[in-house]
């Protein structure tokens, strides 16, 4: 189960695949909203969908940069 106390404290700036994956996980069961997390990370919204369409085409696994440069190229 995750808690607040899981997530990445505050400014975090280096995004590693499970860093991203807690967060997404944190918004879709209702622990944080997805406007708190935008600001909380400092994530534009780009970049967050960006996360959420590479889960909903092609799996969590694709939250590592080099698999997300590979699947923009699909």
């Amino acid at each position: 189960m995750l808690t607040r106390a899981d997530l990445q404290p505050f400014g975090t700036s280096r995004w590693v695949a499970s860093r991203k994956s807690a967060i997404m996980m944190a918004v879709t069961s209702g622990l944080i909203k997805r406007d708190e997390a935008l600001e909380r990370y400092e994530l534009t919204v780009e970049e967050y969908t960006e996360w959420e369409r590479a889960i909903a085409k092609h799996g969590v696994h694709t939250l590592k940069t080099t698999a997300l440069q590979r699947h923009r190229l699909l």
